[in-house]
């Protein structure tokens, strides 16, 4: 069995269909600005005692990126701002094609040595290092029989 599966945020959780009050904007949206992607791309490879997970996340600062850990599900997201945002600028800008936003990714990593998760960021691209747990052999023993 694979552990590092990647978990995308939609609105449906497992496989129901939850109530998004906010749907018919996201439709709206949808149809006049185009469809608006907030995730990032991911490549995982298997090292045998470790996995390598190398995300995408060109033109964001380190300090903008965010990898948190609860129980088995690591989170990785990042937030851009846009200069576009800022009032004084806004009657200089012609066309914004650009995005910014949150942008968030979730894995399960049930079988991964947590305390041991490495990251490092250089020229757009998020490099996390996860080792595996080592694997326990099974506790044999001999039972007496009465």
């Amino acid at each position: 069995m694979f552990e590092l599966t990647p978990y995308f945020h939609n609105r449906h959780q497992r496989g129901v269909n939850v109530y998004d009050p906010f749907r018919e904007l996201d439709d709206f949206e949808r149809s006049f600005f185009g469809e608006r992607i907030h995730t990032f791309s991911t490549d995982i490879t298997d090292n045998g005692d470790s996995y390598t997970v190398e995300t995408d996340l060109p033109g964001f600062n380190k300090d903008d990126i965010k990898i948190d850990i609860a129980g088995d599900t690591m989170t990785v997201s990042a937030e851009r701002h846009s200069n576009y945002e800022k009032d004084d600028k806004k009657s200089k800008y012609v066309r914004v094609e650009r995005s910014y936003g949150s942008y968030s990714r979730a894995f399960d990593i049930t079988g991964i040595d947590s305390e041991n998760i490495t990251a490092a960021y250089d020229n757009g691209v998020l490099t996390l290092t996860l080792p595996k747990k080592s694997a326990k052999e099974p506790e044999t023993r001999r039972l007496e029989i009465k």
